[in-house]
C-alpha cells in the first residue's frame, strides 16, 4: 500500500480499526460460545465478527465454508443477500470447460435457488432477480439469497465447492467505512531528498534502494525488454504522462502501455458500467511507476524493468477488498491477465484479512497458464500486527513479498507483515523513515511510497529482468533463478522467506 511522507494514511492493505475494542471491556463482543447456532434471528454484525477474528486469531484464516449455517445465512442478511457460488465436481474444476456437466450443475442450482427463493420460473426479469453474475471463464455465479432454507439446501449439493456472502463487509461501521474510503490513496506530492536517489542517464532519478539490490548493476544485462508486467490495482493516472503517451521516454523505447477499468463503482450488485482505467486513488500510479517507470530525460524516478510493457488494471476503489465490486473487479482483472499470452508477471498489492474464494480461482486459473503472481505480504498498523502474511500472498500460487528496514539484519519495515509464507524481502525503508521514491500522480511531480505493496512492485520488476534476459524460461524457471540468488538462499526464514532479492544475480 501506498505511504507518503506524511503518513496521513493510517491503513493499507489491511484495515486496522476493529469494530469493537478488544482492550475495552465496555465494548468486548460476545464469546463465539454464547451465540445460539440454532437461533431463528440471524447474528448481528458484531457476532460475525468475532466469530471471523477467532477464526484468525486460531487458524491465520476464515472460509465461509466451515462456518454453521447460522453464520453464513446471518451473513448475507447483512450483504444484500449476494451469495457467490463456486460450483464444480471437485476443488480443481474452476475453469469453464463446456462440459455438460458443468453446465447441468449451474443450471441446476440456479433452478433449486430461484425455486426456494420464492421468484418463481417464467420470466427473465425474475430469473435475473435470482442470477446476478456468471462469470465467463470460471465456474462462478452470484446469486440473491437471503432464505436460510435455500442455504441448507445449497450445503447439500454435491456440486458445490464453496459459497461465501460477497457483500458482506467486515469494516462496516460508519467510522470504519470512512476510514477505508481512502485507504492506501493519496494525491501527495513530495519534493525528494537529494540523499534519496541518485541521478543517472540520460537525467532520471534512481531511488536509493536500487544499489541495495544490485539493479543498477543487473541492468547491464538486462531493462525488461519483451516482457510485460500486468498490475492489477486501482488504476493509472491519466495526468501522469511518462506512463501514458511519454511512456517511452529517454532511455525507454519500444514499449507499449495500456489501460483497462473493470470497477463497477456501485453498491447495487447488477450493475455493470465499469468507471473506467482510471486512477481515481493514486495507489496504482504508485505500483506501476515503482516496476516500469520509464529511465527518463525528465529528472523523475525510474522504475525497476524500465524496458518492459505495463498493462493497468482499475479493479478495485482502493487496496482493501472489503466489497462486492472490488473482490469481482480483482477476480476479473487476474483471469483477464491469466488469458493472455503476452502477460508474464502479475504483480497485486492489495488484499484482505481473510480468504476470497472467487479471488483464489482466479489466481488458481492464472497460475495454470505459467503466470509469476507477485503479491503484497501485508501493511498494517500495530493493532493488526497478531496477522501473519495476507490473503492472497498467503497462497502457495503467488509470490509473497514484504518490506525490511535498511541496515544490517532482518527487520521489517514500520508497517509490514511477515510469516512463513513470505518468499522475498525487498528494503525500501530508511532509518529516517523516507521511503522509495516513484512518479506522483501529476505531470512532473514524485512521491514516497512505502509499505509491502512497493516492496511487490520493486519485485515483479526484479523477475522482468531475469525473464527478460532469459525469455525462453517457464514460470519456473524464474522464480527458481530468483530464490536461488537471494541473500539468505539455501537456508530460509521462517519470517522472511529467501531473503533480500538480488538483480544482478538473478540476471547472471
Amino acid at each position: 500500500m501506498k505511504i507518503s511522507i506524511l503518513r496521513a494514511l493510517s491503513v493499507a492493505l489491511i484495515i486496522t480499526v476493529f469494530s469493537c475494542s478488544k482492550e475495552d471491556p465496555s465494548t468486548t463482543l460476545p464469546d463465539t460460545e454464547a451465540v445460539a447456532l440454532d437461533q431463528n434471528e440471524p447474528l448481528t454484525i458484531p457476532e460475525i465478527n468475532r466469530i471471523i477474528e477467532n477464526e484468525i486469531e486460531l487458524n491465520g484464516d476464515f472460509d465461509w465454508n466451515a462456518v454453521p449455517e447460522l453464520v453464513l445465512w446471518s451473513a448475507l442478511q447483512h450483504a444484500d443477500g449476494v451469495l457467490t457460488v463456486g460450483y464444480g465436481k471437485d476443488k480443481d474444476d474452476f475453469t469453464i470447460n463446456d462440459s455438460g456437466r458443468q453446465t447441468s450443475s449451474k443450471l441446476a442450482i440456479v433452478e433449486m435457488v430461484r425455486t426456494l427463493e420464492g421468484k418463481g420460473r417464467s420470466t427473465t426479469d425474475k430469473d435475473e432477480d435470482i442470477l446476478i453474475y456468471e462469470d465467463e471463464y470460471l465456474t462462478v455465479i452470484d446469486l440473491k439469497v437471503l432464505q436460510r432454507e435455500t442455504i441448507a439446501s445449497l450445503r447439500r449439493n454435491a456440486d458445490i465447492r464453496y459459497m461465501e456472502p460477497s457483500g458482506y463487509s467486515y469494516f462496516q461501521t460508519v467510522t470504519e467505512k470512512s476510514a477505508l474510503s481512502d485507504s492506501g490513496c493519496g494525491f501527495d506530492t513530495e519534493d525528494i531528498s537529494s540523499n534519496d536517489y541518485t541521478t543517472i542517464s540520460p537525467n532520471a532519478r534512481m531511488p536509493w534502494n536500487f544499489p541495495l539490490h544490485h539493479i543498477d548493476d543487473a541492468w547491464a544485462l538486462s531493462t525488461g525488454t519483451g516482457i510485460t508486467i500486468g498490475v492489477v490495482d486501482t488504476g493509472l493516472s491519466p495526468n501522469q504522462p511518462l506512463l501514458n503517451a511519454n511512456f517511452n521516454n529517454g532511455d525507454s523505447s519500444g514499449r507499449t502501455v495500456e489501460k483497462y477499468g473493470v470497477y463497477v463503482d456501485s453498491f447495487w450488485p447488477w450493475s455493470r458500467k465499469t468507471d473506467g482505467p482510471n486512477d481515481k486513488c493514486g495507489h496504482g500510479t504508485s505500483m506501476s511507476a515503482a516496476a516500469t517507470a520509464p529511465r527518463n530525460n525528465t529528472g523523475l524516478p525510474v522504475g525497476v524493468a524500465y524496458n518492459s510493457n505495463l498493462i493497468s488494471y482499475r479493479a478495485s476503489s482502493d487496496v482493501l477488498l472489503n466489497g462486492y465490486q472490488e473482490q469481482k473487479g480483482v477476480a476479473k482483472a487476474i483471469t483477464d491477465l491469466g488469458r493472455r499470452n503476452d502477460v508474464h508477471i502479475i504483480s497485486m498489492s492489495m488484499g484482505y484479512i481473510y480468504s476470497i474464494n472467487r479471488i483464489k480461482d482466479a489466481i488458481r486459473y492464472a497460475y495454470s497458464r505459467d503466470k509469476l503472481i507477485f503479491c503484497a505480504g501485508g501493511t498494517s498498523t500495530s493493532f493488526t500486527n497478531f496477522l501473519g502474511v495476507v490473503f492472497p500472498a498467503s497462497m502457495s500460487e503467488t509470490v509473497a513479498v514484504t518490506g525490511i528496514e535498511e541496515g544490517s539484519g532482518y527487520d521489517e519495515c514500520d508497517a509490514c507483515h511477515k510469516g512463513s509464507t513470505i518468499d522475498f524481502t525487498i528494503i525500501m525503508e530508511r532509518g529516517n523513515n523516507n521511503h522509495i521514491p516513484v512518479l506522483g500522480y501529476y505531470s512532473g511531480s514524485e512521491d514516497y511510497v512505502g509499505g509491502s505493496s512497493v516492496a511487490t512492485a520493486n519485485a515483479a520488476g526484479i523477475a522482468a529482468l531475469v525473464w527478460s534476459k532469459n525469455p525462453s524460461w517457464s514460470r519456473n524457471d524464474v522464480l527458481n533463478k530468483l530464490k536461488i540468488s537471494a541473500e539468505l538462499y539455501p537456508n530460509r526464514s521462517s519470517s522472511y522467506g529467501w531473503g533480500n532479492l538480488d538483480a544482478l544475480k538473478a540476471v547472471q
